[in-house]
């Protein structure tokens, strides 16, 4: 049997037949969008495990640094501290911005440092490369290197004037130097272009301060 279809049928079919089409259209260039999407660093990344260690490392010197700011007499020494404070705390804030970004936890169960044992070499005594571990690079009260224990902490919370001063310099210089050799890795293993640019300020800007702070505390 032939049905035939009147002229605003044949129209309403023709438009029907192009939205279909339209439709396919969308639905595949959503599609391709989906799949080329951005492709963010996974949890035992190094760009991961770099911004969770980071972090740790960053906020404990912003916790000394406002110690000493406080306790110090040096206006030198306090302004420095206060600068430091401010300049780590900022990018331990863009640190826990990515972990967000990425849809990460911002703590994990990987061992500290755990990120940096794929690396070659040596950084600052803390040997990579097969056979390490995170575990193998922290100190004996699984602290990461650089880390004041709180001991340490503690004696600083109670110096006042030069004591404080020179206690602060000798911990903040260890304390940057391992900084330094964390942002040196951070850099060499990073996937992403961010983790590797903030890694590569980090590992600059604390050497510079390193060199000022041992002027300082040679001076005392």
């Amino acid at each position: 049997m032939t049905i035939s279809l009147s002229g605003w049928q044949k129209r309403v079919l023709l438009a029907l037949a192009g939205i279909a089409v339209l439709a396919l259209f969308a639905l595949a260039f959503t599609a391709g969008r989906v799949s080329s999407g951005p492709s963010y660093p996974g949890t035992t990344s190094a760009d991961a495990g770099f911004a969770r260690d980071m972090q740790v490392h960053h906020n404990q010197a912003v916790e000394m640094s406002m110690i000493v700011r406080d306790n110090a007499t040096d206006e030198t020494l306090r302004s420095i501290a206060y600068d430091i404070a401010l300049t780590q705390q900022q990018q331990a804030g863009q640190m826990y911005a990515w972990l967000e970004e990425w849809g990460l936890d911002q703590s994990s169960s990987q061992t500290r440092m755990e990120w940096m044992a794929a690396g070659a070499g040596d950084h600052g005594g803390m040997a990579m490369g097969a056979g390490t571990d995170g575990a193998s690079m922290l100190t004996p009260d699984g602290l990461m290197p650089g880390m004041a224990t709180e001991a340490q902490l503690d004696e600083l919370r109670d110096a006042r004037g030069e004591d404080a001063e020179r206690l602060y310099l000798n911990l903040m210089i260890d304390h940057h130097e391992a900084g330094v050799d964390m942002a040196a890795a951070g850099a060499e293993l990073a996937r992403t272009e961010q983790v590797r640019s903030l890694a590569t300020k980090i590992q600059s800007g604390q050497q510079a301060e390193i060199t000022l702070m041992q002027t300082m505390l040679d001076a005392l």
